[in-house]
């Protein structure tokens, strides 16, 4: 957003005629955004008073990082730079006002918002993305024939008659065109009927064409009484002649607010001549950056131009250009009318606190996006058809390796690597779930902050989702193929338990990776740190390092360690009761209930290094192995996800930085 600060804001109003015929502009200020005389019912007068805003920027290395604030707007009574509309608020103070009196505290649910970047589900029709809208964001006393009906005349007034029943689409589906899917993304806020609509940058994207397509669509909903305001960059003059008030800010400071049709005389009377046939949106944008051939008509006849010394001048400029806005009667125009809006009122420079209302039930809200989520699944089955393919493949890799494991000594060797691929590969699959929370999470945010859905609805959907599709059905998948192919105990119980271990772990697994990745915004970043966790909990699982023979300092990460639970569960599951000696010789028996060797060729074991029964190989790996010592692991990754989940929900209930 900082790179951004020199643009042109635009408001679109409308132009209304007074009682005696004359005339009578609404105006959106710079300095203060307000609205004159208005006369319009359903639009709002929107006023900003004494707006600044600073980001916290980090400077310096690591060791020595330091705090900085950048002030981004410097008393603007606007709508302010591009995108700003919901950022971080605690950066920001001043007070906007509303037909005058303070924005309620669920003003951004009342309003409507287009974001710069579509925001809508790629995979639905444009009429399942205006009736999901619907649905949740108009009240609940409103049936749901009138709400379909709501939706069917936003198709008609926004032209997508043709493409109603298309798919929007994503970056493996085609769908609708740049123009369609930016005014569906309108239609998705218009469905409150919002007295105010905010866009910004509507036109990012889209070609000459369908930008004045979009435009001409927004002027029609100002002529209807509607309060739009918008930022744009560089639009062509065709457009530029739709707008009734233009705001002009140069690094957060307003140089011009007024009537659009005026500006042209405005910079003129101060020196900056817009040539013939120039685009007047260029030729502000010229101006402001101090690259206007107006800025330097004296030294072209007969001069050489030092650009060294227009690169200086900018800031000169700059302060030239706020410096006459603010002796210019536009702005003192600008101050009587605020003064006249908050005259006997009081307000506060204060951000107020938010809050987020809701039109609809959890258990509505609930339904709604939980049907969504898996339709989006069903519609877009790439992630887990590819999910399911490999785990068949790995599968039948892992069973033809270990293929009918004997009851010999080769036999416990195959059975502990066999388990103990399992469980990691049950860990490691699950990092596809970083991307449950990240691709999504500019829909989820904007469509939260508009009052949407909870948030314990939307993170309850992608769990429930993820959970069924990609984790439960791979793993019944996994056990069943491989279980059987390797050689596995053949009893009904070791095999449903072993299938409930292994989807224990893909679901603690997937807890943590949800934990990690909630707050992170690149993938990339979630599954270096998630690969890394793995790796550890490895080394501590059981089998790369003896765990009793660690040192007390380092013992306690084996608590940690989620292929650990997971290995040691399938271990005492399948070796109890095996026997690995077929020579009666060597054979060893175990008392029942007693756990010791009962017969004289205990030594003769030891001395062969032989371990006769799966019982004597657990006791060598220090593990429990009675019905608790099996049970105990499961209770435990229950129990580590659980936590995972309570610090994956916080973290996407307290992102701060986009609320």
């Amino acid at each position: 957003m900082t790179d951004r600060a020199n643009h042109i804001s635009i408001a679109m109003t409308e132009d209304v005629t007074s009682t005696n015929g004359t005339p009578r502009t609404k105006v959106i200020t710079s300095s203060t955004m307000v609205e004159l005389n208005k006369l319009q019912p359903r639009g709002s007068t929107v006023s900003f008073h004494s707006i600044q805003y600073k980001v916290k920027l980090k400077t310096g290395p690591l060791c020595k990082r330091k705090n900085t604030a950048r002030e981004i707007l410097y008393f603007v009574d606007d709508n302010g730079p591009t995108g700003s509309a919901r950022k971080d608020p605690s950066g920001l103070s001043g007070e906007v006002l509303i037909d005058g009196a303070p924005q309620p505290p669920n003003f951004k649910c009342l309003s409507g918002y287009v974001v710069q970047d579509d925001v809508v589900m790629g995979t639905l029709t444009v009429r399942e993305n205006l009736r999901f809208s619907a649905a949740l964001r108009l009240p609940r006393s409103v049936p749901q024939k009138e709400k379909d009906a709501r939706v069917n005349d936003l198709i008609t007034e926004l032209g997508l008659t043709k493409v109603a029943d298309a798919k929007v689409g994503t970056q493996m589906i085609r769908g609708i065109s740049g123009g369609e899917r930016k005014r569906t993304n309108i239609g998705m806020e218009l469905i409150i009927d919002p007295s105010v609509l905010f866009l910004d940058e509507p036109t990012t994207g889209l070609d000459a064409s369908t930008a004045n397509s979009v435009l001409l669509l927004l002027k029609r909903m100002a002529n209807q009484g509607r309060t739009i305001i918008m930022s744009i960059h560089q639009p062509r003059y065709s457009i530029y002649r739709l707008f009734d008030s233009l705001t002009l800010l140069v690094s957060g400071k307003q140089v011009y607010h007024g009537p659009a049709q005026n500006a042209l005389d405005y910079f003129a009377d101060i020196g900056y001549a817009c040539e013939a046939h120039n685009n007047p949106a260029d030729f502000f944008l010229d101006v402001i950056n101090g690259d206007s051939t107006a800025t330097t008509m004296n030294k072209i006849q007969g001069e050489d131009i030092d650009f060294e010394e227009l690169s200086g001048s900018r800031q000169t400029i700059e302060e030239r250009l706020v410096e006459e806005y603010r002796n210019c009667s536009y702005f003192r125009d600008t101050q009587v009318e605020l003064e006249r809006i908050t005259q006997g009122k009081q307000y506060t420079t204060k951000p107020r606190s938010r809050t987020i209302t809701y039109n609809s039930s959890f258990f509505t809200q609930l339904h709604w996006v939980l049907g969504r989520t898996f339709r989006n699944l069903a519609l877009n089955p790439q992630t887990s058809v590819a999910q399911l393919g490999v785990t068949i493949f790995l599968a039948l890799i892992v069973g033809a390796i270990f293929f009918g494991v004997k009851d010999n000594q080769s036999g416990i060797q195959n059975r502990i690597g066999a388990l103990f691929f399992i469980t990691t590969n049950q860990c490691f699959s699950t990092l596809s779930a970083a991307e449950l929370f990240i691709t999504e999470r500019k829909l989820f945010v904007h469509e939260y902050i508009s009052g949407y859905y909870r948030v314990s609805v939307y993170f309850l959907s992608k769990i429930l989702s993820d959970i069924i599709t990609l984790r439960t059905i791979p793993a019944i998948v996994f056990s069943c193929v491989a279980y059987f192919m390797i050689g596995f105990k053949t009893t009904p119980a070791a095999f449903f338990i072993f299938m409930f271990t292994v989807t224990l772990v893909a679901y603690t697994a997937t807890a943590m990776t949800m934990a990690i990745s909630a707050d992170q915004s690149v993938v990339a970043m979630a599954n270096i740190f998630m690969t890394i966790s793995f790796v550890f909990m490895m080394i501590f699982s059981g089998l790369l390092v003896n765990l009793p023979s660690i040192m007390n300092w380092l013992a306690w990460l084996k608590y940690l360690s989620i292929p650990r639970y997971g290995l040691t569960a399938l271990e005492i599951n399948e070796f109890v009761g095996l026997k690995f000696c077929e020579d009666p010789a060597v054979r060893t028996t175990m008392s029942p209930g007693s756990g010791m060797m009962t017969n004289c060729s205990m030594n003769t074991t030891h001395t062969l290094g032989i371990t006769c029964t799966g019982e004597q190989y657990l006791d060598y790996l220090g593990i429990e192995y009675t019905t608790w010592g099996l049970w105990e692991n499961h209770v435990a990754l229950a129990i580590m996800t659980l936590i995972f989940l309570v610090i994956a929900y916080l973290k996407l209930r307290f992102i701060k930085k986009f609320t």
